[in-house]
């Protein structure tokens, strides 16, 4: 779906798709309970400075601003996508509600992150790359972290064409939810990358998973 020759309208209609796929499974749920785990900590008097790393469509900022306002937490929000054809997308949904950027997400450092999220983006990453993000997670984030995943199971594996079938989405959804499904982890897994990037750090992560099948890491200091 990040291919360069997508046509912009393409595009816009695949994330629209997967958006309706990440309803169906419940992706937020993980990353709103998160959320809810670090305000029971203490919300302090500031707005929480919150990273999405990956934004796509901006759904989930979107579901994130939404809590803020139920639960009266001031929200800082912004997101960085590599993909230039996210952030119109993205405007369209948010409007002033967040800070779009188009870029690496490793030239946002050293801008006082409270929180720093992503969302099926760590199973697209090389090894060295997803060891280099949790490392800038740990460093970059005050109040925590979260990886909201998938988790490889041979059910969702099999059942996912089902299920894009059924919700008539696009073929390139289609082919790159079962894609993403194997390339996804497992506990064990989590655990060796975790230990191999953060070291002792790593005795602070909880891994965890969410119903329908998401496996997430998170760190809530």
């Amino acid at each position: 779906m990040d291919a360069i020759e997508l046509a912009p309208a393409r595009y816009a209609k695949v994330l629209a798709d997967l958006s309706r796929i990440n309803a169906l499974t419940m992706a937020p749920r993980p990353t709103l309970g998160f959320l809810d785990r670090v305000r029971a900590r203490g919300a302090g008097n500031q707005p929480w400075r919150i990273l999405d790393v990956g934004f796509g469509s901006g759904d989930m900022l979107a579901r994130i601003a939404r809590w803020g306002e139920r639960r009266g937490v001031a929200l800082d929000l912004a997101g960085v996508d590599l993909n230039p054809k996210s952030a119109p997308v993205a405007a369209e949904r948010l409007g002033a509600a967040a800070r779009l950027v188009t870029g690496d997400y490793r030239d946002l450092a050293g801008q006082r992150w409270d929180i720093i999220l992503s969302s099926l983006v760590t199973h697209h990453m090389t090894p060295g790359q997803r060891a280099e993000f949790l490392r800038f997670m740990e460093a970059e984030s005050a109040r925590g972290w979260l990886v909201n995943d998938l988790h490889r199971r041979r059910l969702p594996f099999a059942g996912y064409p089902l299920l894009a079938t059924l919700a008539w989405v696009d073929p390139i959804v289609r082919r790159d939810g079962q894609l993403s499904v194997g390339r996804s982890f497992r506990r064990a897994e989590w655990q060796a990358m975790l230990a191999d990037a953060l070291l002792d750090s790593a005795d602070g992560c909880r891994i965890f998973r969410s119903f329908p099948y998401r496996l997430c890491v998170e760190r809530i200091r």
